[in-house]
Order: structure tokens, then C-alpha cells, then sequence
């Protein structure tokens, strides 16, 4: 019963839980970075590479990018505002026109990431994709997997991904100050960051950046009366801040880029 009632807490933190956003629908046109989404440029960064994102880019082929998450990747009747979409918009804004950029979601909801790695093998024959952001962790957290079982499971994931011929980018779990004194966080944060380095895949630190952005007074993540116009702000936010980090990864030139 507690599990399910932390798992409620987290899946509605920051108003991100919501039915299934489709992120290939079409978005508004991208404005210049707003002061909230601001981050550290260390946030961004990292040292693995997404060679297969950036082939296709730069051989113009279509860059086809799936994303495995919880309800946490959607937000209240919002079809075009959940970070997949936006990250979508972002990259169409960023790329060449002729770059086709198509974003999906499969949401794997209340899985841990042993239940959704065992769906990986059938779901990348099905989908094919360039990319996969396999948001995870949030679920082994509150139901107090053991981590070292925890690090096992996201490192046969990942490599059920890259040998399905994929590249790959982790994503952790989403900040939230109203329940990280619920359950024990740090334990399933280093192992998310030891496979990533092991597998040398990307680490997109979706809990460090909501922190910061929290820390800083650019979003206030624990108020309780938060409403759909802030998840609109922190998917948004997410998704430039994702789009930006896929480029960096892919090592893009000028010439893969329009600005």
C-alpha cells in the first residue's frame, strides 16, 4: 500500500502525469530559450557520443527516436506540450529543413526497469528506432528493489538497445522535494550513472537539472498547488534541454545544423 501511494505522489509531482501524449503531432513554432530553462552547461554535457544519430543526420536519412517512459512523460490534455514533442519541435528547429525527425512513446507504466527491459527485444524489432531515452528508475525506487539488482536490469537493457542497433541515452528519475525524504534516491541515481559510463551511453541527469531549476527559483516543484501551466513550463523546458543534449551527443557541425 505505501509503494502505491509514493508511486501516486511521483507520477503527479510537478502536474507531469497525464494520459499519453502523441508526440508526432505537430507543434508551434520554437522560441529562443527561455530564462527558466536556463541550465549549467555541465548539465548538458557529456562524454559519450551518439554516432548512429549523427549518420543519419548527416547522411539525411530520417532520425527516428524513441522514448520508453512512465506517465511522467505526459502532461493534462496537452497533446504538443509533453517534453517528447518538444524535444521534437526543438530538433526540427535546429536541423535542416530536409531532416525528417519523428519522436514516439511507449509508455511502460508502474514497470520496473527488469519488467521493461524483458519487452525491449520485440518492441525494437517493431519500431526500429535511430534513438532510444529510456527514462527509468522511478518505480525500482519506490518499491525498494535492490540496487545492485537494479544496475543489473538497466544494464541488460541497454544492452538489448544497442545490440537491437541503437544508439542509447538514460534518463533518471524526476525531482521531486515533497517526496525525496520518502524514499531513498542517491542508490538508484549512481547505478543509472555507473551503467552509462560502463556502456558508455549518455547520462541525461533529468533529476540533478529539475533540481537545479527548483534550487534556483526558476520552477517551485513543491508547492502543492502547482497546475498544468507549470508542467507545461518543465516539459518544455525538458524538451529543449534534451534536443540540445541529443545534438551535443551527435557532435552535429554547422552543417548539420541551421543555428
Amino acid at each position: 500500500m505505501k509503494a502505491k501511494v509514493l508511486l501516486s505522489l511521483i507520477l503527479l509531482c510537478g502536474g507531469l502525469a497525464a494520459p499519453l501524449a502523441r508526440a508526432g503531432d505537430a507543434v508551434p513554432a520554437t522560441p529562443a530559450v527561455p530564462p527558466a530553462c536556463e541550465l549549467p552547461s555541465y548539465l548538458l554535457s557529456s562524454e559519450s557520443q551518439l554516432p548512429k544519430v549523427g549518420e543519419a543526420i548527416k547522411s539525411g536519412k530520417p532520425l527516428e527516436i524513441l522514448v520508453i517512459g512512465s506517465r511522467s512523460t505526459t502532461i493534462p490534455a496537452s497533446e504538443d506540450a509533453s517534453y517528447p514533442a518538444r524535444m521534437q519541435a526543438i530538433l526540427k528547429d535546429k536541423l535542416p529543413p530536409s531532416e525528417a525527425v519523428h519522436v514516439s512513446v511507449e509508455i511502460q507504466s508502474k514497470k520496473t526497469a527488469e519488467e521493461a527491459a524483458t519487452t525491449f527485444v520485440k518492441l525494437m524489432e517493431a519500431k526500429r528506432p535511430t534513438l532510444v531515452i529510456w527514462q527509468t528508475g522511478t518505480v525500482d525506487a519506490i518499491r525498494a528493489i535492490d540496487p545492485d539488482d537494479f544496475r543489473g536490469a538497466v544494464t541488460d537493457g541497454v544492452a538489448a538497445l544497442q545490440n537491437a542497433g541503437a544508439d542509447v541515452v538514460l534518463m533518471n528519475l524526476q525531482y521531486s522535494p515533497r517526496t525525496e525524504t520518502m524514499i531513498s534516491v542517491p542508490p538508484y541515481l549512481d547505478n543509472m550513472r555507473v551503467v552509462a559510463q560502463e556502456h558508455d551511453v549518455p547520462l541525461f541527469d533529468r533529476f540533478a537539472i529539475m533540481r537545479q531549476w527548483n534550487d534556483q527559483g526558476q520552477f517551485d516543484l513543491f508547492s502543492p498547488s502547482r497546475g498544468p501551466e507549470l508542467a507545461k513550463q518543465v516539459h518544455d523546458c525538458l524538451g529543449r534541454a534534451l534536443a540540445q543534449f541529443v545534438i551535443d551527443a551527435a557532435h552535429l557541425g554547422p552543417a548539420q545544423q541551421q543555428n
